[in-house]
């Protein structure tokens, strides 16, 4: 029979603990807000200021993306 015994030494308490969650929310939620609102701004452009950019419709929402989260990959 296999025991598996684990002792979680952590030192954060739980006031730090949600206090990290809500920090992660609030930079996640931040981020959600860039992709959208540069989404938005992107969708707004013509296809002329799109072309003139170097840019088609497809590429709004990776663009938006890595503007929010960073460069993929």
């Amino acid at each position: 029979m296999a025991y598996v015994t684990g002792n979680r030494n952590t030192s954060l308490t739980l006031g730090n603990r949600l206090g990290e969650i809500f920090k992660d929310m609030s930079e996640a939620y931040s981020a959600w807000r860039v992709y959208h609102r540069t989404l938005h701004e992107l969708r707004g452009l013509s296809n002329r200021e799109l072309n003139d950019l170097g840019l088609n419709p497809t590429m709004l929402r990776g663009i938006a993306h890595d503007a929010a989260y960073g460069k993929r990959g």
